[in-house]
């Protein structure tokens, strides 16, 4: 179609012409490179619509996955726009692939003075874990005890759910329990 433009022979429009093709190359090259990302992830599927993930610091629902970009829903009800090739280019994390087969191990983090034996702790914090809505009971709630300071012991509580998609209010309730547990049995947290 080129050489039948008119004028296309003269010097001046086979300059605008190039100039124009190099404008429209390296202004595309973020779509195409989100486009081809798009495709990737097509065939990698390492999400689906509906699917709780993380994507660098972003989590949220996948609500629309397209050619160019991911859409996600935060706990907010925020709607984020990632672009193929950023998820693409960096780790994703699933929280629904495996967690409604083989559970998420939702953690918690406290510190609790020397003065209380570790038993005592860790009995306080499994009771704390297997009375909240959506722990389950088996893979058995374990804990880890992470580190020692002047004062405190650091430990991690794991707890399984087969509902990630209510991962934020079971452990908001799990955290609600564990002070509720301590309190009930005079240990300090800190």
């Amino acid at each position: 179609m080129f050489p039948h433009l008119p004028g296309s022979d003269s010097d001046a429009f086979k300059g605008i012409s190039v100039f124009l093709g190099l404008l429209i190359s390296l202004g595309s090259s973020s779509a195409i490179s989100n486009a081809i990302a798009g495709v990737v992830i097509s065939y990698m599927r390492p999400f689906q619509v509906g699917d709780w993930i993380k994507s660098g610091e972003i989590t949220g629902i996948v609500i629309e996955k397209n050619a160019l970009v991911t859409r996600l829903k935060t706990i907010n009800n925020e709607d984020i726009t990632i672009p193929n090739s950023s998820i693409l280019s960096g780790a994703t994390m699933n929280f629904t692939s495996i967690g409604k087969e083989k559970g998420l191990a939702l953690n918690v983090h406290i510190k609790v003075r020397y003065d209380y034996s570790d038993n005592l702790v860790e009995e306080l914090l499994i009771e704390a874990a297997l009375m909240t809505n959506g722990i389950s009971p088996h893979p058995h709630p374990y804990i880890f005890q992470l580190s020692l300071d002047e004062r405190n012991a650091l430990y991690e509580l794991n707890a399984y759910t087969f509902h990630p998609e209510n991962m934020y209010f079971i452990k908001s309730d799990l955290v609600k329990n564990i002070q509720s547990t301590f309190r009930q049995a005079n240990v300090e947290i800190f």
